[in-house]
């Protein structure tokens, strides 16, 4: 059984390939990462990608592809990307059972590393080494 390190909505999906489509032929897909930053310490970050890193674990769902940095898997067990519109913003959100808190804007993020031990015991499936 594969198990993928972050699930994607059908609208982040859309999201990604609506990017894609629009960023021209090189464009793959996009990374998602983890980086310091922001009042509450780190910063989730979607970049194009246009050659894929190897190292990269990827997630494909509805045609999109995403690829997970591989620092960052720790911190997005479990995640759920997904892309919304609102009447002040709209941008992809990040449903993480490994935040522990937000700044008050939403921006940054705190994030603890999932815990292997919990998963395992819970029958999950944890990443591969």
């Amino acid at each position: 059984m594969a198990f993928a390190v972050m699930t994607l909505t059908d609208a982040a999906a859309n999201r990604v390939k609506a990017i894609v489509d629009n960023a021209g032929g090189d464009a793959a897909g996009i990374r998602v990462g983890i980086k310091k930053g922001g009042c509450a310490g780190m910063e989730y970050s979607v970049d194009l990608v246009t050659e894929p890193n190897v190292k990269d674990d990827l997630i494909e769902h509805a045609g999109a592809r995403v690829w997970i940095a591989p620092e960052a898997v720790l911190y997005l067990l479990g995640t759920q990307m997904d892309f919304e519109v609102t009447t002040l913003r709209s941008g992809f959100t990040f449903h993480n059972p490994n935040q522990t808190s937000a700044c008050g804007c939403g921006e940054s993020v705190e994030l603890k590393p999932a815990d292997l031990a919990a998963l395992a015991a819970a029958g999950q499936p944890t990443v591969r080494a």
